[in-house]
């Protein structure tokens, strides 16, 4: 879903100098903050606490601390880079974090959020791409800027700076080297110009990303593949979330089956082991009309299959 400053805007009035970068190319969202749909997903994203804390302290550090000190003796770029495995969250978890820092730093004024769909930047045609990259981010994004706070997502960040030594013969290498370089002299130009951005960048190809950009990260973390305890958390919450929405379900979240069902379930990410629950669901036809009628057995059932079906993928290490 879009939710752009215009459509809000056409209800609250248009604020003096803001900028409207919805029909921006590369921008897939553009909204203000803080934002209810991210504060859910904040909760909804079970990673460990002191990870969380970690990167919310490190993103007000961005808006507070920064702007005080000179880039020569301090050089913090605005960047944080979450990285890990497919299905661990980091999109959620970085779109939640742009709220929860724009909460807590109401003082400062009225933040943006921009998301980048970094797919939308690359072209076959020589140049193209690293022109398209200069104007989103010397264009797009500075304007932004003026307005006021702005948090910005790079989701699939090796996408726009890939890694110049391991660039491939039979693409264009010498465009995606330019369109590098454009990401790395702009982020330089922002960091200088601009200390009211913060980026929150995700990769799920860490390997795969220019060097020079990680070094410019004030904050890498890795977010792994859910652990025991929160494989738990995550199906008794995914469940917790059906006895929601049918309440015959409501003993079902408590039920200490699902603990096996969660040990089948390691080495799953975090989006697989809810889509556990679903599956169950569509085990049978009479489940799938009346999903009251879901059982902690089909859930166990379920996680078999889906532990078994990962299997293969795991010793063939893909």
């Amino acid at each position: 879903m879009m939710r752009t400053r215009r459509g809000r805007e056409a209800a609250n009035g248009t604020p003096t100098g803001s900028s409207d970068c919805s029909t921006a190319k590369g921008v897939l969202d553009q909204r203000a903050l803080p934002d209810p749909d991210f504060e859910g997903l904040w909760e909804a994203i079970i990673v460990d606490q002191d990870l969380k804390d970690r990167l919310l302290g490190q993103a007000i550090l961005n808006f507070t601390v920064r702007p005080r000190l000179a880039r020569s003796t301090v050089p913090l770029h605005g960047v944080i880079l979450l990285v890990g495995e497919p299905g661990t969250g980091k999109t959620s978890l970085a779109r939640a974090l742009s709220s929860r820092t724009a909460g807590a730093l109401k003082a400062l004024g009225d933040f943006q959020y921009l998301e980048v769909e970094p797919h939308a930047l690359a072209s076959s045609s020589l140049g193209k791409s690293q022109q398209a990259v200069h104007h989103l981010l010397g264009t797009t994004i500075a304007e932004a800027a003026q307005a006021g706070p702005l948090i910005v997502v790079l989701d699939e960040v090796e996408t726009l700076a890939a890694d110049r030594t391991r660039l491939s013969l039979e693409a264009n290498p010498v465009d995606v080297h330019r369109a590098t370089d454009a990401v790395l002299a702009q982020l330089d130009h922002l960091a200088d110009e601009c200390p009211n951005i913060l980026f929150i960048a995700t990769s799920n190809f860490p390997a795969a990303i220019d060097q020079a950009f990680v070094s410019r990260a004030d904050l890498i973390v890795t977010v792994d593949l859910p652990g025991p305890q929160a494989a738990e958390r995550i199906l008794r919450d995914t469940v917790a979330a059906m006895s929601d929405a049918f309440p015959k379900l409501k003993h079902l979240p408590d039920d200490s089956a699902l603990t096996k069902a969660a040990k089948l379930c390691q080495g799953l990410d975090g989006r697989r082991i809810r889509k556990v629950v679903l599956s169950a669901l569509a085990q049978s036809k009479q489940t799938a009309l009346d999903p009251s009628r879901l059982t902690a057995p089909d859930i166990v059932r379920a996680a078999e299959l889906a532990a078994a079906e990962a299997r293969p993928n795991r010793k063939e290490g893909t």
